[in-house]
């Protein structure tokens, strides 16, 4: 089994995903080199769908080796796990100042749902619809579920407008006693890293500009400036992208690798008979909150955290690796991914 550090390392991007450069400062942070391939901001992306069988419809994704990963969730705690402190990556979970621990599941719960699923959703809310191509317009609305009313939306910013404002006085009330990084911790970590992408990309929204008042929230404000400070300073300070390649040349590199041992994942026999699932049957795994395209492939592992699928493309097989909260694993008949 060859080493983690030797597997390449390919992250599919688009410059304007802000989860795209959530990840790409997890990188950075986590001083793991990697090729980019980018891919279009809409629906088709072949180089994910046919050449690697990888219907998620999500961005980013990020393979290790011969393993994709879906949702920047997971891919935190991949990188996390697979390039470990003691291998000379620094942690997204850094020990609290003073001698403390380090604090995981909680983090991990925080950015899953508070981070993701609460505050990003609200600042979403406040794309510019008008000023977007229809084609955009329509694959949002795919993507949400529901047809995207560009007036509507503007009519109920002063509502959103105001519940950011509630989320920046929480943010200021963790931040109030001094503390560097949210968590109080030695170095930044996943928390900080989780929330700040969204602020951070609210700041170039004219529209919300004047939410970001240093009188009102001076914690806050320094904290968002801090973090961006840091994550440009730790990204100029190495030469992380090894190279830009194509959909084609990526495809050929990740099917020629070699896939993580599956039994470090594992099989959770229990928990997938309460799914009624079985290892190697045929599955389809798919969001359960919105992108809802399923993703087809037998099952190889399954666990508390996770759950990976053997997918067939073009170029190969990959193990299909995603988050088991906020995905529906369902048994498939074979033949059934021909949507």
């Amino acid at each position: 089994m060859v080493s983690t550090s030797k597997l390449p390392v390919v992250l599919y991007h688009y410059d304007a995903s802000p989860f795209a450069t959530k990840v790409k400062n997890l990188l950075a942070i986590k001083r793991v080199p990697h090729l980019r391939v980018e891919v279009t901001t809409t629906l088709p992306r072949p180089d994910l769908a046919e050449r690697l069988g990888v219907t998620y419809r999500r961005i980013p994704v990020l393979a290790i080796g011969k393993d994709v990963y879906c949702d920047s969730s997971l891919i935190a705690a991949a990188l996390e796990r697979r390039f470990p402190p003691a291998a000379g990556h620094p942690t997204l979970f850094p020990a609290r100042k003073g001698g403390g621990k380090a604090d995981t599941g909680m983090i991990k719960a925080l950015c899953m749902t508070y981070a993701d699923r609460a505050l990003f959703p609200l600042a979403a809310e406040n794309l510019p619809y008008r000023k977007f191509t229809p084609e955009f317009v329509n694959d949002r609305s795919a993507w949400l579920g529901k047809t995207i009313d560009p007036a509507a939306l503007e009519a109920n910013q002063p509502v959103v407008k105001s519940w950011l404002v509630s989320h920046l006085a929480l943010l200021e009330e963790q931040l109030v006693d001094g503390r560097e990084w949210l968590m109080d911790t030695e170095t930044p970590g996943l928390a900080d890293l989780t929330v700040h992408f969204s602020w951070a990309w609210m700041q170039q929204f004219r529209s919300l500009r004047e939410l970001f008042d240093r009188a009102r929230f001076p914690a806050s404000i320094a904290w968002i400036t801090r973090m961006s400070e840091y994550v440009a300073k730790v990204g100029s300070q190495q030469k992380n992208v090894l190279d830009n390649i194509s959909g084609a040349q990526a495809a050929e590199i990740i099917c020629a690798s070699e896939t993580e041992d599956p039994t470090i994942v594992g099989f959770d026999a229990v928990e997938a008979a309460r799914l009624g699932l079985k290892q190697y049957q045929y599955v389809s795994v798919t969001p359960s909150d919105n992108g809802k395209i399923p993703t087809f492939g037998r099952l190889i592992s399954l666990n508390h955290e996770e759950v990976a699928v053997e997918t067939q493309g073009s170029a190969g097989t990959v193990y299909c690796h995603f988050p088991r909260l906020n995905f529906v694993v369902k048994p498939e008949a074979a033949g059934s991914a021909k949507l």
